[in-house]
Formats: structure tokens, C-alpha cells, sequence
């Protein structure tokens, strides 16, 4: 195989991925070194290394990321059924799985019905952007709310939301089920409020805006938690038959015919 020189473009990268190695001494002065050494030829055969040594530390960090994430390990886009989604709404997930929203700190709120899939769609999302090293945290929401409630009386609130804080991601499941005590509505509005135009949320709610009123209680806490979460959101509404439903209906033995 004949060997060429690299390019100004792969000298160019082998600094890159060095440096974002966070070896910067090897960065500055390998290619030098190399090329003073006269071992130019060197250089391409380097850069293939430090491409797959790049690969492979990406897919320990994805790993990492979903051991973290509590996310169901069967609820992917590749078993989310497309007829059981509306059109418009499995279209912008796709684009969501992107993960621009997370640059933008964008909310993704889900409405439906119980059974609608609206768990399966945010589990999902949620996969979807751990392989692409981004980080999310999937948790029902009664859940979160009490280990948040025990952090608080044991005075350690703001550390519980700084560890929190380190996913860009929090899938809030079933926010319309949390018991609605007013311990329990203080932490889950004090966690909405840390995040605001820092972090993304998802929320999976079969409550619409209207009756959140159920959730807060207050009426001037139930429109400060809404105003939160709607400003750089982005809106699906799950219709159509309820999931569980059709498959408790297919696992059903046949009417016995006289």
C-alpha cells in the first residue's frame, strides 16, 4: 500500500483530537515532533488511531449515559409503533432526536390520554439522544418528587438539584399522578424554576393546561409552573386509541358462539 503525507486538514485534526483529549503538551507539539523526526508518514496512520481511540471513548461515554438514565431498555423509536402516533408527532420527534432543543434549552411537553404511547414516545427521545452522547435522566415524576421531598428535610435540597442540573435532559413521567401535597408541589415547582431557560424538561401529562389546577392547587403557582414550562416549548398531543387497550382487547379469549 503506498503511504502519502497528511493533509493540512488531518494535521489540522490530529491537534483537534489531541487537545480534546485534554492532552495539550502532546497537541502542540506531536506534529512538530514527527515531522523533525522525519516520520511524516507517520502522521497518517496516527490520525486513524486517534479517530478509533475517539470512536471508542464515545462509546463508553454512551454507555455510561444510559446505565444513568433509569430509561426503559425496550421503549426505542425501533419498537415505537408509527401507526399507533400521530403523523405530525412521530415527524417531530424525529427532528427532536437531534438534540438542537437541549441547545436551546427547549421544553417537550406530551398530552394524551392514559395509553395514548406518550411514555413509549418520550423513552424513545430519551435513547435516541444517549446515543448521541447526550445526557437524560427518565423518572416518573411521583418519584423524583419524593426523593426530592427526603432531600429537603434532611437539608440537602440544592444538592439534590445540582446533581440533577447535570442532565440536559429530565423526562418528567406522568406529572398529572403526583399526590398534590403542598410539600410535594413546592419541590416539584422549585425544580421547574432551576431549570427554566437553563435545562430541558419533557413532561408526559394526561391533564391539559387547564386542569393543572389539580397538580399546583394554587391558582398563582399552577399559571407561574405553566408559564415555565410553555415558553420555548414544543407542544404533542397524543390522540387516537388507547394502546393498552387494544392489546389487553388482542389478548382477550374469542366470545364463546352457542
Amino acid at each position: 500500500m503506498t503511504q502519502r503525507l497528511a493533509t493540512p486538514a488531518e494535521v489540522e485534526r490530529i491537534e483537534e483530537l489531541l487537545a480534546s483529549f485534554k492532552l495539550p503538551t502532546l497537541a502542540q507539539q506531536t506534529v512538530q515532533r514527527l515531522e523533525q523526526a522525519g516520520h511524516e508518514l507517520a502522521l497518517v496512520t496516527l490520525l486513524e488511531l486517534l479517530e478509533a481511540e475517539r470512536d471508542e471513548r464515545f462509546r463508553r461515554r454512551c454507555q455510561r449515559l444510559l446505565k444513568g438514565s433509569g430509561l426503559p431498555p425496550g421503549k426505542t423509536f425501533d419498537t415505537l409503533d408509527p401507526t399507533r402516533v400521530p403523523k405530525g408527532v412521530l415527524r417531530k420527534l424525529q427532528e427532536l432526536a437531534s438534540g438542537e432543543f437541549l441547545d436551546r434549552t427547549d421544553n417537550v411537553l406530551c398530552f394524551g390520554l392514559p395509553g395514548r404511547g406518550k411514555t413509549h414516545a418520550a423513552c424513545a427521545l430519551g435513547h435516541a439522544l444517549v446515543q448521541r452522547g447526550r445526557s437524560v435522566l427518565f423518572v416518573p415524576t411521583f418519584q423524583l418528587v419524593q426523593s426530592l421531598l427526603a432531600a429537603k428535610r434532611d437539608l440537602e435540597l440544592p444538592r439534590a438539584l445540582r446533581k440533577l442540573d447535570a442532565f440536559e435532559l429530565i423526562i418528567l413521567d406522568d406529572i398529572g399522578y403526583v399526590q398534590q401535597s403542598a410539600d410535594e408541589v413546592e419541590v416539584l415547582f422549585t425544580l421547574m424554576a432551576e431549570r427554566y431557560e437553563r435545562r430541558s424538561l419533557l413532561i408526559t401529562s394526561n391533564l391539559v393546561f387547564g386542569e393543572w389546577d389539580r397538580i399546583f392547587k394554587n391558582p398563582m403557582t399552577t399559571a407561574a409552573a405553566i408559564d415555565r414550562v410553555v415558553h420555548h416549548s414544543v407542544i404533542l398531543e397524543f390522540n387516537g386509541q388507547s394502546v393498552r387497550a387494544e392489546e389487553a382487547k388482542k389478548r382477550s379469549p374469542a366470545p364463546h358462539k352457542p
